[in-house]
């Protein structure tokens, strides 16, 4: 399986909501003591633990698909999951589906221009601005002061969620997992 968390590089990046599955994906990192790859020719960071592959594209999020399918052609990698922010979910909701649209996140859309649309995503709900024309600042500025205090503990079960998905279906982690509603306290 490869599990790719999408995310833009560099640290005027690391801590905004766009980059939910890059923080994921370093949480998995941790828990896993996963193996780094050489990953030049993939465009992203490459990390290997027993039979899975973990991905950071480096492309910048409107390129990711290109890294995810070089890395799915080069190890013959059937089974993806993109774990991603979504606009169109509350902050610290978590959300999984296989295929569907793209929602206008341009990682996704990249995602689905280059290995289709048939792909596990773990949705993590980031919010809305309120107004459409503020979403650009709105999902690479940071989590405010309130999410944060609750981000760690968010990331870490979403990293629950994604390990129980190694072993288990779909619909299994969907019913374990879910959060349709979280109350900042």
């Amino acid at each position: 399986m490869l599990i790719v968390g999408l995310g833009n590089p560099g640290p005027s990046y690391e801590q905004t909501r766009h980059n939910i599955g890059f923080m994921v994906i370093d949480e998995l990192l941790r828990r896993q003591n996963a193996q780094k790859l050489s990953s030049s020719s993939f465009n992203g960071e490459l990390f290997k633990f027993s039979n899975h592959f973990l991905l950071k594209p480096l492309t910048f999020m409107n390129l990711s698909g290109t890294s995810i399918l070089a890395v799915k052609k080069f190890y013959k990698i059937d089974e993806v999951v993109v774990i991603h922010d979504d606009l169109d979910l509350p902050f610290g909701t978590l959300r999984f589906k296989k295929g569907g649209g793209h929602g206008g996140h341009n990682g996704l859309k990249s995602t689905d221009e280059n290995i289709s649309k048939e792909y596990i995503r773990v949705r993590m709900g980031i919010g809305k601005p309120e107004h459409k024309g503020e979403v650009a600042s709105y999902v690479l500025s940071n989590f405010n002061e309130d999410e944060q205090k609750h981000l760690k503990e968010w990331v870490s079960f979403a990293c629950e969620a994604v390990e129980y998905l190694l072993g288990n279906s779909l619909e299994d982690v969907s019913s374990k997992y879910t959060i349709k509603k979280f109350q900042l306290k």
